[in-house]
């Protein structure tokens, strides 16, 4: 029995250091947090049944980044926190107490130190005693300042994050296959461009003060001197007096954040902290735990058991993933019908069968449907040997730094493959065709109507069949169809910007317009030099010059407008519109001169994206963080404890709300 319990405490030791090193260091995750949670306790009461601790257990050791770079000790050493899924566990460890409640972002782990007010040193966690130094990285990193106002020595620990809107922006613009945010982040601190880093758009959130020569001995206060820093601090809740009443209340509204989707940065749970900093700092380290530095709350995902009806295969970017279809449950107060298998690895481990198995699935951390374990499995799993929606041959690919195996279709110009791309070409930003999400594009798709950009304008020619498809009725055909005509007018930079250009965003799609036209765009892209005997000019050297593009984003938009395809199919497209440059000069005067940051909801435009336009139009410039060039901060919230007030007040910059701005400046002649 002895010998059967160490051989699976070996193998749980093996699975969740091959999980661990793939989620902290960017790669496919292998496992979800419920499983590894799972195995992780499992493991645990192993190891207390039987006495033993094997070599490597991740009971014994902090989980490692491995980033490559210098390597540095940490003056403090960043232990790992005990976790709980019961509320009561919180109240019994609170101790009577006042406790804090903030968010455990699900980022990478950075510690920032100052000294004398500027910055010295950012290091990685690495395995919480050894990181990697990546100082020279920091300017690339929004929220790390260089200097602050504050003397003396003073080490922060936060989080390095990507927002959700980020991830979804960036993935679409690189063409890059990331699984989550989180991932994305991981990965991005080994990228040796600091400019490549900047474009994903990764924040430093602190979440802890670790030490500072100011005598401060409450967690809440240490969090608001940073503030007052300048930092943006993580989200947090004092609870005064930690009863189980007043605990489940306070969980229920972070809880309620994360199912509504209030929260724009991924998160695995809460933090539990004593408000107490020199009481915390009394209990000992068990394991690679500090018993009283905190205490890690996980959602307790709710279960339920249903039968397999079908694996239906989705085609999506560069693979054809698996989708579980079952018998419809109850889940999180929504009904659950399908969850995705991820991949041909996902399913061999978790042994899936055919329609009739019995599974378990789960909504982890409350929004993601999951298939956590077959009960048992009925029939064979089979992998599709041909493209559901091309019908070429599929292979199996193998990814060298996991292991893991995907299914790929052969056909480089599959439709499906085309799909995120679609979507980025009808949205808002892009040709702002409203009616067609995601969703139907890749109904479009599989029905072979959609493949390439220009078919979206012939969609009238099916007309009648999308009128009597489920879901659909005469007076959303019509919208659609509406939306489309509408669309054939179009801006040339927006135009540029649905054409999904590797790292071409909006931004850069100006800038590129800014110093040419857009034939003069693709003709000095794609032109060929008169002497034969002379090399056409290298992709990176073409609109290097332009202000904010550089040699990398200068070669991308050059390598795509000469790839023969992408010419041809962007002429078939652009004989379907009629192209718009709108006229660059401002065409008022009202804000010239002056340099506004905007922060918040806005009430009297649609979005901050319309007030910037007008300022622009105005003559003035919006900024993305507050600084002493900036003239006012805009912000409905003139009260707020933002980061961005506490920073315009440090400063003595004028707070204005969105009414204040209007009476100043003038408001756009918007449709709202």
């Amino acid at each position: 029995m002895t010998d059967n319990k160490t051989t699976r405490m070996q193998q749980l030791v093996n699975e969740l250091n091959e999980a661990s090193e793939a989620y902290y260091n960017g790669q496919t995750e292998q496992m979800t947090d419920y499983e590894w949670d799972a195995k992780f306790d499992e493991l645990r009461q192993l190891e207390q049944e039987t006495g033993t601790t094997l070599p490597d257990s991740p009971t014994q050791k902090v989980s490692e980044d491995s980033i490559s770079g210098q390597k540095e000790e940490h003056e403090f050493a960043a232990l790992s926190l005990a976790k709980t899924k019961q509320s009561t566990d919180l109240v019994k460890w609170a101790e009577e107490r006042p406790i804090w409640i903030s968010w455990k972002l699900d980022g990478l782990t950075l510690v920032v130190t100052y000294d004398g007010g500027k910055l010295t040193k950012v290091v990685t966690r690495g395995n919480g005693h050894i990181g990697t130094n990546i100082t020279h990285l920091a300017k690339a990193i929004s929220g790390i300042p260089q200097e602050i106002k504050a003397n003396g020595h003073i080490v922060i620990r936060g989080e390095a994050v990507i927002s959700y809107d980020d991830f979804e922006q960036y993935v679409m613009e690189s063409g890059e296959d990331y699984a989550n945010p989180r991932n994305l982040a991981s990965g991005s601190l080994s990228v040796k461009d600091p400019q490549d880093i900047k474009d994903r758009h990764i924040r430093w959130i602190p979440f802890t003060l670790v030490y500072a020569e100011e005598d401060i001995n409450s967690w809440g206060a240490r969090m608001d001197w940073l503030d007052s820093l300048g930092f943006n601090t993580v989200e947090r809740q004092l609870i005064e007096h930690p009863t189980l009443v007043n605990v489940e209340s306070c969980l229920a509204r972070f809880t309620e954040k994360v199912v509504s989707k209030q929260n724009p940065f991924p998160v695995d749970g809460l933090v539990i902290c004593y408000d107490d900093t020199a009481y915390a700092q009394t209990g000992s380290v068990t394991g690679h735990h500090a018993t009283r530095a905190g205490l890690a709350f996980k959602w307790q995902d709710e279960s339920a058991d249903t039968t397999l009806k079908d694996i239906e295969w989705s085609c999506a970017a560069s693979t054809i993933s698996p989708v579980a279809i079952f018998q419809p449950v109850d889940l999180e107060g929504t009904t659950v019908k399908r969850a995705s298998l991820c991949n041909i690895s996902e399913c061999e481990r978790l042994g899936i069968g055919g329609p009739g198995t019995q599974i378990s699935v789960i909504k982890a951390n409350k929004i993601i449907p999951k298939v956590i374990k077959v009960n048992q499995c009925v029939g064979t799993f089979s992998v599709p040997t041909e493209c559901p929606v091309c019908h070429a041959p599929t292979h199996i690919a193998v990814s060298e730094a996991s292991g893991t195996k995907t299914l790929r279709c052969t056909n480089p110009d599959c439709a499906a493959k085309q799909l995120r791309k679609l979507a980025r070409f009808v949205s808002k930003e892009g040709m702002n065709i409203d009616g067609i999400s995601e969703q139907t594009l890749s109904k479009f798709i599989n029905l072979g109507w959609v493949s390439e950009y220009a078919d979206i304008y012939d969609l009238r020619s099916h007309i009648l069949e999308l009128s009597r498809m489920e879901g659909f009725g005469e007076k959303s055909v019509s919208n659609i169809m509406r939306s489309i005509d509408k669309s054939r007018e179009v801006q040339a930079h927006r135009l540029l910007y649905a054409l999904n250009i590797p790292l071409c965003g909006l931004d850069v799609c100006k800038r590129l317009l800014s110093a040419y036209s857009l034939d003069e765009l693709v003709t000095e892209a794609t032109k060929q030099s008169a002497d034969l005997f002379t090399p056409q000019a290298e992709p990176q050297d073409v609109f290097a010059h332009i202000d904010g593009i550089g040699p990398e984003k200068s070669a991308q938009f050059v390598r795509w407008f000469r790839d023969e395809r992408n010419l041809a199919r962007y002429r078939r497209l652009i004989e379907k519109l009629t192209i718009t440059t709108p006229d660059a000069a401002p065409s008022g005067t009202l804000c010239t001169g002056l340099t506004f940051v905007i922060t918040g909801d806005v009430h009297h435009y649609k979005n901050r994206n319309e007030l910037k336009a007008y300022i622009e139009s105005q003559g003035g410039k919006v900024a993305s963080a507050v600084s002493g060039s900036t003239s006012y901060l805009i912000n409905n919230d003139i009260t707020s404890t933002s980061g961005k007030n506490k920073k315009a007040k440090e400063l003595n910059i004028p707070i204005i709300s969105e009414d204040d701005f209007i009476a100043a400046y003038g408001l756009v002649n918007s449709e709202k």
